[in-house]
């Protein structure tokens, strides 16, 4: 079973996803809560797999929550999809900088709620890769951020061609056909990206792309 907390301030918004998320019989949801400091509560007792944490809420807001349990090794294990009213949102970047390992908007369809958390909880991918991307280059030029050029530097030549092609929303599939490489050696060369890069994961490796200038807006457009 994939385990949810849903974090929102709206009461009818958290109902509306626990009744969408209660009909699969893969997703059960664990618990609620009505603020961040509520949220960090609740997945330290709880240890969700998962986490749809609302940007805005009073209190300690989405942003700092999802900064607080993406930094606990011992939540290394819990992704924080962040909910929001607009995809180009500035906040939703510093959450994406924080960990978070992805976003959807809130009025998304059903099927794409519960498709979500399930690749969330795989690893597979990112939300939603192509507004993530406009996202990110929007934003990522606007701040200051420490260089990782030095651990970009840890990388072999192919491991930044597949890291480009991570940052431009390609999954592990699409990525070996560019390369012709098979699927098993893409996964592997992101595997040790990851573990080079210090990545919880995909969303993570998009950021450090573009703040590296590895990647740049419009790159392998969409």
């Amino acid at each position: 079973m994939i385990r949810v907390l849903l974090a929102d301030d709206q009461r009818l918004v958290r109902a509306g996803f626990r009744s969408i998320l209660s009909d699969e019989d893969d997703i059960e949801v664990v618990g609620e809560a009505g603020d961040g400091a509520q949220a960090v509560e609740g997945v330290r007792a709880l240890r969700p797999h998962v986490v749809l944490m609302d940007i805005r809420m009073p209190g300690t807001d989405g942003l700092e929550a999802a900064r607080t349990i993406t930094a606990d090794p011992r939540l290394a294990d819990v992704r924080v999809v962040i909910l929001t009213t607009f995809d180009l949102d500035e906040y939703v970047y510093g959450a994406l900088r924080a960990g978070a390992s992805g976003f959807l908007l809130k009025d998304t369809e059903p099927e794409e709620l519960i498709q979500a958390v399930r690749v969330v909880h795989r690893g597979d991918a990112l939300i939603t890769p192509r507004i993530t991307r406009r996202l990110i280059g929007e934003f990522a030029g606007r701040v200051r951020a420490p260089d990782p050029g030095p651990r970009l530097g840890a990388l072999t030549d192919r491991e930044r061609e597949v890291l480009r092609l991570a940052a431009a929303g390609l999954s592990n599939d699409e990525i070996a056909a560019h390369l012709v490489l098979s699927p098993t050696t893409a996964k592997t060369h992101i595997s040790r990206i990851m573990t080079k890069l210090a990545a919880r994961d995909r969303a993570q490796l998009v950021v450090l792309a573009y703040e590296s200038g590895l990647v740049s807006p419009g790159w392998l457009a969409d």
